[in-house]
């Protein structure tokens, strides 16, 4: 089979997503500062979410050009990650209208491990699908951003407990390693080609 039905069938959930998570945002009762300033806590959140949804579409997108035909196992992996991605809106709901608060904070962690996890599981069923000379094999290399993410997203999870604050200047710190998109893929892709 070929990637471009997966590839449609994960933008088209990721954009409804994204959507999710916008129409989640109310509108403030009331036209003073004060009333926008309470909503604060929800845009911050959704802020942060969507652009982790924006890294996962972007590192989605660039993964996706080493392959050259789709296997079920892909098909799965891709549903799995999309799962993940798929309980975004919610985690970041529950964690903006609570401020922050602990346990929504931890949830939104856990997503965030889980999601990692499953990019991880895809990047590697694609790569066992591919074979040896996988493309993607020879652009993740050592793959120090996918080893460091998930360290970070259970230390976030662990220090919950007494700052959910700190946890979130760990979130945003994993989301700004990924801000650059994964160039090792195109590094490989040009010379593959010739």
């Amino acid at each position: 089979m070929g990637k471009g039905r997966l590839e449609a069938f994960s933008d088209g959930v990721i954009a409804i997503i994204i959507t999710i998570m916008v129409l989640e945002m109310k509108v403030p009762h009331g036209g003073r500062l004060e009333d926008l300033r309470q909503l604060l806590p929800i845009f911050l959140s959704y802020v942060l979410s969507f652009l982790y949804v924006g890294l996962y579409w972007n590192n989605h997108h660039h993964m996706l050009h080493t392959v050259k035909t789709v296997t079920g196992g892909v098909l799965w992996a891709n549903l799995y990650l999309l799962f993940w991605l798929s309980l975004f809106p919610f985690v970041t709901d529950w964690m903006g209208e609570n401020h922050f608060a602990t346990l929504p904070a931890m949830l939104y962690g856990i997503v965030l491990f889980m999601a990692a996890t499953a990019y991880y599981v895809l990047q590697l069923t694609i790569i066992r699908s591919q074979g040896p000379d996988s493309l993607l094999k020879k652009a993740i290399g050592r793959d120090w951003k996918g080893k460091i993410s998930p360290l970070l997203y259970l230390s976030a999870i662990i220090v919950t407990v007494w700052s959910p604050w700190v946890a979130q200047i760990l979130y945003a710190t994993v989301a700004l390693i990924w801000f650059v998109p994964d160039r090792r893929i195109e590094h490989v892709l040009p010379r593959e080609a010739a």
